[in-house]
């Protein structure tokens, strides 16, 4: 394909949106930016932005899969494809509470496809995790932490897997954190009914990391921190989901602007296999149905989320107002940085395929064309 330049209106570097820049491309690969001034004369002139593509570490499903429910490589390589339409590039298939034998199955699946692309590794979203803070999760299979998990978590960083682990502090011990810690999983505290002093423990122990903040969790109240309390007031990085339902708008807002350390919230979707396909599936054999843009189940409970990366950058952009810079690192810099794939957030070394075309507004247009 030999060497060409493109010319946007805006560069999303992983770190700043720089204007009079020029992106160089070699054999459909990045190779550098340069001032406007250097560019060939042959430069594409492009509107809005380009940038690299979203990482989102929440991925429960998509094209019609849940990851519970197909538990291999197909299954995760079929929800990959999914969101890689919106614009995301890498993602976390997660597995959410169930049957032992359901997650030794998502472990063999997380290591047979751990050199694939756009695969970042697997996210073990409970089983130990708090009753009442379970959701949507089935309270039969919800247990303290075992052995058994901390096995399978060392089977996956001993095969070069990266792991986030979602679990409730009143469901292990502060040895468990620390030790699944030091093995180099992202320790994520989420659906826990614990206090806020519990969670600044399980902080110290190792945990690093909250999952959908503000959904199944102790909320804050003046007296009464809880864990959403204690996490806002952490250095730890914290997903959200920007959907509009699950969290309100205006308590987004509190978040992003409250965090004592910046770029410490990203964005997950918490997506279903409703994006990029059918508006209904089944979680553990009930049917979940997508209406109005939510997900409930026969309960009437809130059963994941119908919501792409992409989407939820607009919104924060625009319906948050979070600045432009910061929305695309909550979506692409910070969620690389917790899973320890800053290179997922670098413009450098990008195939042409994994660079996404934005509006000025932010609004996805597409991946950019090799």
């Amino acid at each position: 394909m030999g060497e060409t330049w493109l010319l946007p209106k805006r560069v999303f570097d992983g770190e700043h949106l720089r204007e009079n820049v020029a992106i160089k491309i070699i054999d459909g690969i990045v190779d550098s930016l340069h001032p406007t001034s250097a560019t060939s004369s042959n430069a594409q002139k492009l509107d809005g932005i380009i940038s690299p593509g979203f990482i989102d570490l929440q991925v429960n499903g998509g094209g019609g899969i849940l990851f519970n429910d197909t538990p291999t490589v197909e299954g995760i390589l079929a929800i990959a494809n999914a969101h890689s339409a919106f614009g995301t590039i890498g993602i976390l298939p997660t597995i959410i509470t169930d049957a032992p034998e359901v997650m030794d199955k998502a472990v063999e699946a997380a290591i047979a496809a751990r050199e694939c692309s756009g695969i970042l590794g697997v996210h073990i979203e409970g089983p130990h995790i708090s009753v009442p803070r379970r959701g949507t999760h089935a309270e039969c299979h919800v247990r303290p932490m075992d052995n058994a998990t901390i096995s399978q978590v060392e089977r996956l960083r001993n095969n070069g897997v990266a792991v986030m682990i979602t679990l409730a502090p009143e469901a292990a011990t502060s040895d468990q954190i620390s030790h699944l810690a030091r093995l180099g999983a992202v320790v994520s505290i989420g659906h826990s009914d614990a206090t806020a002093e519990a969670t600044t423990q399980a902080i110290e122990a190792g945990a690093s990391c909250a999952t959908h903040l503000f959904n199944a969790m102790s909320p804050m109240l003046n007296r009464a921190p809880g864990v959403t309390g204690a996490v806002i007031n952490s250095t730890i990085a914290a997903g959200i989901i920007v959907d509009g339902i699950h969290v309100a708008d205006k308590m987004i807002a509190i978040a992003m602007r409250a965090r004592p350390v910046e770029d410490t919230l990203f964005l997950v979707s918490d997506a279903m296999p409703t994006v990029g396909g059918p508006d209904k599936f089944k979680l553990y054999g009930v049917d979940v149905y997508l209406k109005d843009g939510c997900l409930v189940n026969d309960e009437g409970s809130l059963a994941g989320a119908h919501l792409t990366q992409a989407e939820g950058v607009y919104r924060l952009a625009n319906t948050v107002g979070i600045e432009h810079e910061k929305t695309l690192r909550a979506a692409i810099t910070v969620p690389a940085r917790v899973i320890g794939r800053e290179d997922f957030a670098r413009i450098q070394g990008k195939a042409v395929g994994d660079l996404v075309c934005l509006g000025d507004d932010l609004k996805f247009n597409g991946l950019l064309k090799a």
